[in-house]
């Protein structure tokens, strides 16, 4: 009852926005979750949204893996100073956030964690509004691939600060030197013999296009089931999986990833779920900081931008419209922040009240943002 209701109220709020206010639906998808969630009337608690975290792991894991598939390699060797911008906007973008964090005087290792989770865009989002607009074309191949880019910087970087975490709060070097290799190096081992297990099923089937949507979408919710079992990032198997994929010579038995209208389902679930679990005191308390946040935040990916986008051909007006695209902070930033605050609570609560402060605004401008972009860069066409 829980699961339809979530649905049904997320999407009729949701085209409420879009025909009404001519807003992105996600919005509206979040505020129906605000109202449903403990901000608002409670019907869903936190009981509730705990036991909905598999959804959002599902969700998040389709999202991901699709994301991973857009990935253009052959377009990165052709284009390299493309990769050089991505990297740049994402060293950037933590680094603007970091120094403004320890400005505030937070201490450093607090500031870098919650730097390196301010630098991931939203998959979901980029995604989303894309796919409503029906968008094609430089700045929305580039948001995309950018994405994809700084979300993998964000994971790797927040596991490279692990083990000063928990000499921070164990001593214990044991755990400080061999968790973050056990997290990426099993991470990435688990998604290469998913991509591999993948191409191979994926030959012997045969490009039939419902079997292979089936089948990946199996394979997608086994690795993340498989990475939550055994305590690694779903994340970073995913999408190392899906760059196997695109740099195997196996990778031709598989079909392009696009769930079209049934990836709808994901998209509203997890939007409605991420607006219950937001936390507007937390927001209000560290206002100060949450502006400072965001504002560091996009600066520091628009100066990457303007000055390193000019070699990979990405004009100036360009790099303004990409660096809002890639505003949007929403649930992979919450689920990075719970993942942290599982190992040390009493850490997580005090990055929970840097971070989501700026995703509860970000998840409601964020995509406005994005939209702005893909409309007046003219790769808009919602009509067809």
């Amino acid at each position: 009852m829980l699961f339809g209701a979530l649905l049904i109220v997320g999407l009729i709020v949701g085209e409420a926005f879009s025909r009404v206010l001519w807003l992105p639906r996600i919005t509206g998808y979040v505020l129906a979750g605000v109202a449903l969630g403990p901000q608002g009337t409670g019907l869903l608690g936190s009981d509730g949204l705990a036991d909905a975290r598999v959804l959002v792991d599902l969700s998040i894991g389709l999202i991901v893996f699709e994301l991973g598939f857009r990935l253009d390699f052959e377009w990165l060797r052709r284009n390299r100073w493309l990769f050089v911008s991505a990297l740049a906007e994402s060293v950037f973008c933590f680094w603007a956030i970091y120094a403004v964090l320890v400005s505030f005087d937070f201490r450093p290792l607090l500031a870098a964690s919650a730097a390196a989770i301010g630098t991931a865009t939203s998959p979901a989002v980029v995604m989303l509004v894309a796919h409503e607009l029906r968008a094609e074309g430089q700045i929305t191949e580039r948001a995309l691939l950018f994405t994809a880019v700084n979300c993998v910087f964000a994971y790797v970087t927040l596991t490279l600060l692990l083990p000063f975490l928990h000499l921070e709060n164990s001593g214990r070097w044991e755990s400080a030197l061999l968790h973050p290799i056990y997290l990426l190096g099993g991470s990435a081992l688990a998604g290469y013999a998913g991509c591999r297990a993948l191409l191979w099923l994926g030959g012997w089937l045969g490009k039939r296009e419902d079997r292979q949507f089936v089948l990946l979408v199996a394979a997608v919710v086994v690795m993340v089931g498989c990475a939550r079992s055994l305590n690694l990032s779903v994340m970073v198997a995913l999408v190392t999986s899906a760059c196997w994929r695109a740099i195997s010579t196996g990778s031709m038995h598989l079909l392009p990833l696009r769930f079209g209208h049934g990836g709808q389902l994901f998209f509203v679930i997890l939007f409605v779920l991420t607006g219950a679990s937001l936390e507007f005191e937390a927001a209000g308390a560290a206002a100060a900081v949450a502006v400072a946040f965001i504002v560091a935040r996009f600066l520091g990916k628009a100066l990457a931008l303007l000055i390193f986008g000019r070699f990979a051909a990405i004009r100036p007006g360009g790099a303004g419209l990409l660096a809002l695209a890639l505003l949007p902070m929403s649930s992979l930033a919450v689920l990075m922040v719970h993942d942290t605050s599982a190992l040390y609570p009493a850490f997580g609560k005090e990055l929970r009240s840097v971070v989501l402060s700026a995703v509860a605004v970000l998840e409601l401008l964020g995509p406005i943002a994005t939209q702005y972009a893909l409309r007046h860069a003219g790769e808009a066409h919602p009509d067809g």
